[in-house]
């Protein structure tokens, strides 16, 4: 395991709850802190702009009395997901918001920069990076970041193809800090798998998204309960990038789920159009497979330690 700087190195539970486009709010954050995950959200998911500062103000204000009133079992500490790309016009506004709130954790995706990486240094933030490569996570590394966050093949929304064993292994020949590793992982037996094959945590989306606190719709919901890996389609025709959606979302907006066009990646987009990814079109990981119901988050984070400490006896016993 990697020597984890503060406040990585104080988790209740090695998992990461990942920013979901849309879907992340206070309420889902704040429930994911408390069970004692990290939770996070995109700064993008405030709008208007200005509203961002209300949700940094509550997320902090309400964490902080529940860690006051809880001081043997803090909760964990929260995210906010910064998009680093040319198309995101309030990068600089909402960082200086996670200046002023000191938000623990920034993560950083589709882009680095070492003037983000150094904002969140200057009150002592922590910098993850996803990549879905070991080039992009050379250079995400070298313009400053703290920890990376390996996108391996099976993950929601935008997600690489490499499988999580050649991704986290090419990575961990050579950097030795805080290491997240995210695709197909919904269970506390993926969670234990992920840090045998090298990383410190893992990083789960998904089954978030079936939870009560969570802004998605009953729709989307039920149809992560009712779906598998085969209803799991990758494509880069609704932002540009690739990721994976389902398939029901895709066939609701008239359009052949196995016969879909390319998209040009220099018209990358975050929800413009007739048909909006990611609220018509919904971002979805493999591994929902596991999600059998709708449940609030905190009892879905209960069932993962219930999991992982029954996985990690079946170890022992061999």
């Amino acid at each position: 395991m990697s020597k984890l700087p503060a406040p990585l190195n104080r988790l209740p539970f090695p998992v990461i709850g990942s920013p979901l486009f849309i879907v992340s709010n206070p309420k889902l954050v704040i429930a994911q802190c408390i069970a004692g995950v990290v939770g996070s959200m995109p700064a993008l998911n405030a709008r208007p702009a200005e509203l961002l500062e209300e949700w940094l103000k509550e997320i902090t204000e309400t964490l902080a009395a529940y860690n006051a009133a809880h001081p043997e079992a803090p909760a964990a500490p929260f995210a906010i997901n910064q998009i680093v790309h040319k198309s995101n016009d309030r990068l600089e506004h909402d960082m200086a918001l996670c200046v002023k709130y000191k938000v623990p954790i920034i993560i950083t995706s589709l882009g680095a920069r070492e003037d983000i990486n150094a904002a969140a240094h200057s009150y002592g933030g922590v910098v993850l990076h996803d990549v879905i490569n070991n080039k992009f996570a050379k250079k995400a590394i070298e313009k400053g970041a703290d920890g990376l966050i390996a996108v391996a093949t099976g993950a929601g929304g935008h997600a690489g193809v490499k499988h999580p064993f050649a991704l986290v292994q090419e990575i961990r020949q050579w950097f030795d800090g805080p290491l997240a590793l995210s695709g197909s992982i919904a269970t506390g037996d993926a969670v234990l798998a992920a840090q045998a094959c090298g990383a410190d945590f893992a990083y789960i989306g998904s089954p978030f998204i079936a939870t009560e606190e969570a802004r998605a719709s009953e729709a989307y919901k039920q149809a992560i309960v009712e779906g598998n890996s085969d209803d799991i389609v990758y494509s880069n025709l609704f932002t540009g990038v690739h990721g994976n959606y389902l398939a029901p979302s895709i066939r609701a907006a008239g359009l052949d789920p196995e016969n879909l066009p390319e998209s040009d990646p220099s018209k990358m987009n975050f929800g413009g159009g007739s048909t909006k990814a990611w609220k018509d079109i919904w971002g979805c990981g493999q591994g929902i497979g596991a999600i059998a119901k709708v449940q609030p988050a905190g009892e879905y984070v209960a069932q993962l330690k219930r999991e992982y400490s029954a996985a990690k006896a079946r170890l022992l016993a061999l």
